[in-house]
């Protein structure tokens, strides 16, 4: 049976996270119900990172078994068609068999963006993090780059995360930047931990008030306590914005997603 990957994009502004959840609204949910209304078959879609609520994303990467000969076109056209208005497939591609979607992911690269000016902006409500005190950018960006390479972010996650998945991660790139009114946190990792970029945020954002020295977030970093770090910054300002595999995905390497 043929196997499809899609490139989703979503608001997630109204959605209850990716991952189908009974009695509540998935973006999970919404791609399986297009799907259907395509194809006539049930199908379970897996994605590459589980989003939570309110969460969006521009390049998140699903992918799923079915029957039907479609081309990818017609994958795109076709479900854009029965998606509602805030859940989009940019490209779909066949895959091999042996594809999976979140293990042979080797990068997945998330934004959080914070609306820094004195006034809340309407149009920036959903998509940004209103922060109207002034920030210290450079010390925000120092303390990011002290999570690049191999660590244990065992602070950086709310909750104990099950001995065999560990909490040592691969930040392979970590960086706030300023582009006029608008602050972005990026980061990149081979994989992350659960409200990890949330609670990183937070606590970056004690950096650049001045709560916190560049050296109190390293002691952070170091003393490896689950919850340690944050107040979580909220769900609105972060998006999912690329997942990369090494494999090739049809004729093509995927170096568009």
């Amino acid at each position: 049976m043929p196997k499809i990957a899609l490139v989703v994009e979503y608001d997630g502004t109204r959605y209850h996270g990716f991952q189908y959840q009974e009695n509540a609204n998935t973006v999970q949910a919404e791609l399986e119900k297009a799907i259907k209304r395509l194809t006539n078959e049930s199908i379970r879609v897996l994605a590459a990172s589980r989003t939570d609520a309110g969460v969006h994303a521009k390049g998140q990467v699903v992918s799923f078994r079915t029957q039907a000969q479609l081309s990818g076109k017609v994958w795109v056209q076709g479900l854009d068609y029965y998606l509602p208005a805030d859940v989009a497939v940019k490209e779909a591609w066949p895959v091999s068999d042996g594809f999976d979607v979140r293990r042979d992911a080797v990068r997945r690269e998330y934004r959080y963006s914070i609306f820094n000016n004195r006034v809340r902006s309407p149009f920036r409500v959903q998509y940004a993090h209103f922060f109207p005190q002034p920030l210290d950018i450079e010390a925000m960006d120092r303390a990011s780059r002290l999570l690049e390479g191999e660590h244990d972010l065992a602070s950086f996650t709310p909750m104990p995360v099950k001995a065999a998945r560990g909490t040592v991660r691969t930040v392979c790139e970590a960086r706030v930047t300023r582009q006029g009114d608008l602050v972005h946190f990026s980061m990149a990792a081979n994989s992350f931990l659960p409200h990890q970029i949330r609670h990183t945020v937070g606590a970056l954002l004690q950096v650049g008030r001045g709560r916190l020295g560049v050296t109190d977030f390293e002691q952070i970093v170091q003393a490896r306590h689950p919850g340690l770090a944050g107040p979580a910054a909220p769900p609105r300002g972060l998006c999912l914005m690329k997942v990369q595999y090494l494999k090739v995905l049809g004729n093509q390497e995927d170096e568009n997603i």
